[in-house]
């Protein structure tokens, strides 16, 4: 016996509403076009200047030179170095995050944001309203109440559906506009510990000093109107950094509202394009399309040496993580060497390439960063970078499971009925 709302007519007409939603969401993941993106020519040497000038023309950004940046791998050394750097700011604290949940570490980084706005110093955060949604607003009271300003990115509403499904993907403190974090990690307890089952999650931070940080603070300031209005302009949030090391940067910084190819995209396939030795990607969420499924072949076709460490069974979506693998088969077919890491969620998102170029950032391998989130990666010219990084790549490597071509040609049913169900979801990426 059936309630009887469920047949009143407005039950009825929701009924009807969300079938046809259903069905439309189906048609268009069916039908959707797809525009393919290709490296027109061999590009030039990676040293060379001529690389460089291509790179910041199809990134639109610009070479940075006399960068100092430091690698932090793991929440145990990236966390004390950024909750040091805030306690030590003099002017300003700018965050823009797409995770900030409750917990030990939210503690300390309220805590810690609340003290210096007491202090006078201006403390702004924008967070995504999707990737934050399990943190109560009033966990930033602290903060608020001290004077900081809390804002939240696209929250969703029906007036502003559309933009839903663009996300602010950035994981991003900048201190005084001189010094600045940027990589994988939000803020969040299993960045830090095991949670019961759950080890703790392996990532990745930077932090960089020098001209490069202006790039950085523009980028935040680009949500910053976005969520509050506010234009940030005073020339104390851009100071002139002559910079005391030696590190050329680029920073990338890519929005849906630009339209079309981001400039993340560009980023990773032009200097996929163009490796000629090895190719070292960390990645959590690996739903390469076509077009970067194709440059990591004809990279392995080049001669190039190409490995990709992405998550095992300890993967936070087992839905994505059973889409990934079934795009495995032609990588794996054509020489492409896939990993998967054991001991934890591999959440790092790193690309090495040729001992010499590097990009950390928050951008995954798949259509989501590509094209509808917003995102922020600073890439590196710098050999010792490159050697450090590659350094905590092999040791990753160390700990995870090679998969074979004939051990994914033999995967159970089970699998491959679940990678169906994946296959919509990548499709709507």
């Amino acid at each position: 016996m059936l309630p009887d709302f469920v047949h009143s007519t407005p039950f009825k007409v929701i009924s009807i509403i969300s079938v046809l939603l259903v069905a439309g969401w189906l048609l268009l993941a069916l039908f959707k076009p797809e525009l393919r993106y290709k490296v027109s020519a061999p590009a030039a040497p990676l040293d060379s200047p001529e690389f460089w000038r291509m790179l910041e023309s199809l990134a639109d950004s610009r070479l940075q030179m006399r960068n100092t940046i430091h690698v932090f791998p793991n929440g145990e050394k990236f966390y004390p170095a950024e909750l040091e750097a805030i306690a030590k700011a003099q002017h300003s604290v700018h965050v823009e995050m797409y995770i900030f949940h409750e917990g030990e570490v939210g503690k300390q980084f309220v805590a810690a944001l609340a003290e210096r706005a007491r202090a006078g110093v201006e403390v702004r955060m924008v967070l995504d309203a999707i990737g934050s949604l399990r943190t109560e607003k009033s966990y930033f009271k602290p903060i608020t109440d001290a004077g900081g300003r809390v804002e939240w990115y696209h929250p969703v509403r029906w007036y502003n559906w559309d933009r839903s499904n663009n996300r602010t993907h950035r994981e991003l403190i900048v201190i005084d506009g001189r010094k600045a974090f940027v990589g994988g990690a939000g803020v969040a307890d299993h960045w830090l510990h095991a949670d019961g089952d759950h080890p703790r999650w392996r990532d990745t931070m930077v932090v960089v000093e020098g001209p490069a940080v202006g790039a950085l603070q523009g980028t935040f300031v680009e949500n910053w109107i976005e969520a509050a209005g506010e234009v940030i302009s005073d020339p104390k949030y851009f100071p002139i950094i002559e910079g005391t090391g030696d590190i050329p940067a680029l920073v990338v910084n890519s929005s849906a509202s630009a339209g079309g190819s981001t400039r993340a995209r560009i980023l990773f396939q032009t200097l996929l394009a163009s490796a000629r030795s090895t190719i070292y990607m960390n990645t959590p969420y690996f739903l390469p399309d076509g077009d970067i499924r194709d440059e990591l072949i004809r990279a392995v076709k080049r001669g190039v040496s190409v490995k990709i460490i992405t998550p095992g069974q300890k993967s936070d979506h087992f839905v994505t993580r059973s889409s990934s693998r079934r795009l495995y088969g032609v990588l794996l077919e054509n020489g492409v060497e896939i990993y998967e890491y054991q001991p934890a969620m591999m959440h790092a998102k790193i690309l090495v390439v040729d001992g010499q170029w590097t990009v950390v950032g928050s951008t995954n391998t798949d259509n989501r960063s590509f094209e509808l989130n917003d995102e922020v990666n600073l890439a590196a010219y710098d050999g010792e970078m490159a050697r450090e990084l590659t350094a905590d790549f092999m040791s990753d490597l160390k700990e995870s499971r090679r998969i074979t071509y004939e051990e994914w040609k033999n995967r159970p049913w089970r699998e491959r009925l679940t990678e169906g169900f994946g296959w919509l979801i990548e499709r709507q990426q």
